[in-house]
C-alpha cells in the first residue's frame, strides 16, 4: 500500500485583501512586520518593506519571505496601506519620494513622533487618509498600547483597519490629535519611567537583604501583576491601593515615605515635561 503525502496548506490571512508597505523597517517597523506574520494578519505576499542597505534587504527578504527592497516608491505603489517607520526628520523627504504613488484611496500611517497629520496631507498634495500612531516599546512582546488619531480625510473603515494592524502588538485607543503629545509623554515615555521604578524597587530589595536576581524578579512581576489588576478588574488604582493598605500595617508606612518623597508629584511632572517636549518637536 503506497504512502499518501499531504501538502501543508497555509491558513488564510485575517485580512487577505490588504496590501501593506512598511517604509523604514527599523525597530518598530520590524516588530510590526513580525507581528503581522506571527498573528496571520497578512501573508508574506501582502507585505512590501524597505530598508536603507541592499544587503540587509536581501537578508530580511530571505528571513521573512517577503518583498524587501530599498525602493520606497516601488513598495508604496503596490500597497493599500503605507506605514512610515522613519525618524520624524525624515518624513518630509519620504513623502516627497513616494508622492507619485499617493492617492485618496490609500492610507498612510505614520509612527513618527510629533509629525502632524496635516503636515502629511499637505506634503502629499491630495486628500490623503493620514493616520498618526504612537505605539510604545512593550509592543515587542505584544503588550504595547498604541494611540491613533485620524486626519481630515480618514473614514471609520480606514481607522478600523489601523486598529486591527496595531492590535497585533497590544491594545489600541483612538484619540483626538490634540491629545497625541500627551500620549507621547505618558505611554510613549512611560516605559522608561516605570523601568526606573522597577530598578529602584529592586535596589530597595537588595538593600534589605534580598539577592539581586530575586529582588528584580519580585519588583518586575509585582509591577506586571498590579497593571493587570487595573486593566482586568476595571477598579480605580486608588481603590486597589486601599485594598492592600491595612490599618497600622507595613504598606501605609511605605506610602507615607512615598508621599513625603514626592513620588506622585515627580511622576506627574515627568509626564508633563515629556509632553511639553513633544509639543516643542511638533512645532519645530
Amino acid at each position: 500500500m503506497s504512502e499518501e503525502t499531504y501538502e501543508a496548506i497555509a491558513p488564510t490571512p485575517a485580512m487577505p485583501n490588504l496590501r501593506v508597505a512598511i517604509l523604514g523597517t527599523g525597530k518598530m517597523g520590524g516588530i510590526l512586520l513580525q507581528a503581522f506574520l506571527k498573528n496571520n494578519l497578512l501573508g508574506p505576499d501582502q507585505i512590501f518593506a524597505t530598508v536603507h542597505h541592499p544587503e540587509r534587504a536581501q537578508a530580511l527578504s530571505v528571513q521573512y519571505g517577503i518583498e524587501m527592497t530599498t525602493d520606497n516608491l516601488a513598495a508604496a505603489s503596490q500597497a493599500d496601506v503605507i506605514l512610515l517607520g522613519v525618524k520624524p526628520v525624515q518624513v518630509p523627504a519620504l513623502i516627497e519620494e513616494i508622492r507619485p504613488a499617493l492617492s485618496p484611496q490609500k492610507v498612510v500611517i505614520s509612527i513618527a513622533a510629533s509629525v502632524k497629520t496635516r503636515s502629511i496631507e499637505d506634503a502629499a498634495g491630495c486628500e490623503l487618509a493620514a493616520i498618526r500612531a504612537m505605539p510604545n516599546t512593550p509592543a515587542m512582546l505584544a503588550a504595547g498600547v498604541t494611540a491613533l488619531c485620524g486626519g481630515r480625510f480618514v473614514t471609520e473603515e480606514q481607522m478600523d483597519i489601523a486598529q486591527r494592524i496595531f492590535q497585533t502588538v497590544g491594545r489600541t485607543v483612538v484619540v483626538d490629535e490634540k491629545h497625541m503629545d500627551a500620549v507621547t509623554g505618558l505611554s510613549g515615555s512611560g516605559p522608561a519611567f516605570l523601568y526606573i521604578i522597577i530598578e529602584a524597587l529592586a535596589e530597595a530589595g537588595v538593600n534589605v537583604g534580598l539577592p539581586r536576581d530575586i529582588a528584580t524578579l519580585l519588583a518586575a512581576q509585582t509591577t506586571l501583576g498590579s497593571a493587570r489588576m487595573v486593566l482586568e478588574t476595571g477598579y480605580h488604582p486608588a481603590l486597589l491601593k486601599d485594598a492592600v493598605t491595612t490599618p497600622a500595617g507595613c504598606t501605609v508606612d511605605g506610602i507615607l515615605e512615598l508621599e513625603e518623597g514626592g513620588l506622585r508629584v515627580t511622576l506627574i511632572k515627568a509626564v508633563k515635561r515629556a509632553t511639553q517636549r513633544a509639543r516643542e518637536l511638533a512645532n519645530g
